[in-house]
């Protein structure tokens, strides 16, 4: 059966209502934006937003004939059951991914996942959040700019940005660092992602070898212009050739899909034909090389930084697999979380996003207009607004994404559906964010990495953001795990919720979306940050200080 991955327009029902509609059209939004919707992958090689095609046609049947009273139960993207709850509770929960600690390992996951019995959620792929590349340019772009503003007098122009990787996630760099004002370089070991970034206008050159690409990065500082190159290679030959001609870019990282040795890391030597065989013929094998490989790529990231580069782990565990490959200072590269964005996240600001379900881009630009004019104080959503409105095409149903913080969200969700409900917009609009959010991530090795009272490790934070959103009568409550190899390196969760213009709505919105960021406030100041306390008390939160 050949499958179309489209989305779906205007305001007819397929649903028994508007909650539900939303919720495949949103499910309908990833596919259509995905890596590859085809194999159900949205992204990072193995992100699906459903386990299996029977798996993803039952959870769309479920949607269409399920009342408000009935909540259904996804695990690891297979519906198992639609339970009768009541008209206030969660229309969706699930669980994606999630290992007994002692078993949350590769080997493990890779097991299961062939015997079809787990799949990996991502963040938001699996509980069908994702909006395309825009979380991603606007998550880098704010990280450009947070170093900017730290280390270079808030101007990157004549500045060079050296990266890899152009698939799901790493495809949104050249463009973010174009609109940061910077020269970006980035490595791609697959022709057809160079290819596809520049038929979007993510990327504008391919250089054809590595002299050509410096020169071209070295002309744009000269002259102060934006500019993003692309060249096919593998960083880990490129980096350590960049570093032995004494190049030393400003600012150095990567966000190729290291985090999966097995399905999105290509190793030195390899052809992407020989990793295809190797990933059904020995995964060990596979593995390996790709650690090795990984010793080499970030070995070479410390030599740009002992010459005084700018260098941070994008999130992607390249780190965590150099250090098992025997580098151990890997660990002297930070994290970008802990570098330059745990202030904001003390705070709650994060990365908060709305959909419009009628698939009519002029809701968004209305909201936009709406942002610019009662939040014209925020100068992180002023610029944003306006750099995304020039730079950042629609993918799908149009979206957007600002970092907005406590009480911000729910002003925004609470004006939003009223213009829903007085006809101001054409359809209803869904509010959901990344899961990497103040409240909803415990990740040693990303989110929560050395946090003032040692409580990296601990997942309760994430599992109480659930559970707080489930008493909040969201729409949608998910749970993920995973991380490097999707083994147990990570704990998550997601939240979605409605606008459609009603009176309920008002009261999902109101409570989902303050104790959503209330959770992240009080996860900061109960770790003693003082951002947070103090964001606790100017804000009145109800936060117990023991």
């Amino acid at each position: 059966m050949k499958r179309e991955f489209n989305v779906t327009s205007g305001t007819t029902l397929r649903c028994k209502g508007w909650r539900q509609e939303a919720l495949l059209r949103l499910l309908e939004n990833v596919l259509a934006v995905g890596e590859d919707p085809a194999q159900l992958i949205v992204y990072a090689a193995l992100g699906r937003a459903a386990r299996d095609w029977p798996s993803h046609d039952a959870i769309v049947h479920a949607l269409k004939t399920m009342a408000e009273d009935q909540t259904l139960v996804v695990q690891s993207g297979k519906p198992i059951g639609l339970l009768r709850t009541h008209s206030r509770a969660p229309l969706v929960i699930m669980a994606n991914c999630n290992m007994i600690g002692q078993w949350a390992k590769a080997e493990n996951f890779y097991d299961l996942e062939q015997k079809n019995l787990i799949c990996w959620g991502g963040l938001t792929a699996g509980d069908w959040q994702y909006i395309g590349s825009q979380g991603v340019i606007q998550g880098t772009y704010e990280i450009f700019s947070r170093i900017a503003e730290r280390h270079f007098d808030n101007d990157l122009r004549g500045r060079f940005i050296l990266t890899a990787g152009l698939g799901g996630m790493g495809g949104a760099q050249p463009l973010a660092g174009r609109m940061a004002g910077a020269a970006i370089l980035t490595i791609e070991v697959d022709q057809e992602r160079i290819d596809k970034r520049m038929k979007i206008g993510f990327l504008e050159k391919q250089a054809h070898d590595l002299d050509e690409a410096l020169e071209m990065i070295r002309d744009a500082q000269e002259k102060r212009e934006p500019l993003s190159v692309g060249l096919l290679g593998n960083a880990a030959e490129m980096y350590p050739e960049i570093l032995a001609r004494g190049v030393v870019p400003d600012i150095v990282t990567d966000q190729t899909a290291a985090h999966d040795l097995v399905y999105g890391y290509v190793p030195v030597g390899h052809t992407l034909d020989q990793v295809r065989a190797l990933r059904t013929t020995d995964i060990p094998a596979l593995m390996n090389a790709s650690r090795a490989s990984i010793v080499q790529h970030v070995s070479a990231m410390l030599g740009f930084k002992d010459r005084g580069a700018i260098v941070f782990d994008n999130g992607n565990l390249i780190r965590t697999h150099a250090k098992e490959g025997g580098v151990e200072r890997a660990f002297e590269i930070p994290i970008f979380t802990e570098a330059f964005l745990r202030p904001l996240f003390c705070r709650a600001i994060g990365p908060f996003r709305w959909i419009a379900l009628s698939n009519d881009a002029d809701d968004i630009r209305k909201i936009d207009d709406y942002l610019l004019e009662h939040f014209a104080n925020n100068a992180i959503v002023v610029n944003w607004i306006k750099l995304a409105r020039q730079y950042v095409p629609f993918e799908g149903l149009p979206a957007r994404i600002a970092w907005l913080g406590h009480g911000e969200r729910t002003e925004l969700a609470l004006a939003v559906n009223r213009m829903v409900r007085e006809g101001l917009l054409s359809g209803p609009v869904a509010f959901t964010r990344d899961h990497l959010d103040a409240g909803a991530m415990a990740h040693p090795n990303i989110m929560t990495e050395n946090m003032r009272d040692g409580s990296d490790a601990i997942a309760d934070w994430p599992l109480l953001n659930a559970m707080v959103n489930c008493s909040s009568m969201a729409d949608l409550v998910a749970i993920h795990s995973g991380g490097g190899g999707y083994s147990g390196y990570m704990t998550s969760a997601g939240v979605t919720v409605v606008a459609d213009g009603t009176v309920e709505a008002d009261e999902r919105l109101q409570l989902s979306m303050t104790n959503d960021t209330s959770m992240g406030v009080m996860r900061y100041a109960d770790a003693g940050y003082p951002e947070a306390l103090d964001e606790a008390e100017r804000k009145s939160l109800p936060y117990i200080r023991i």
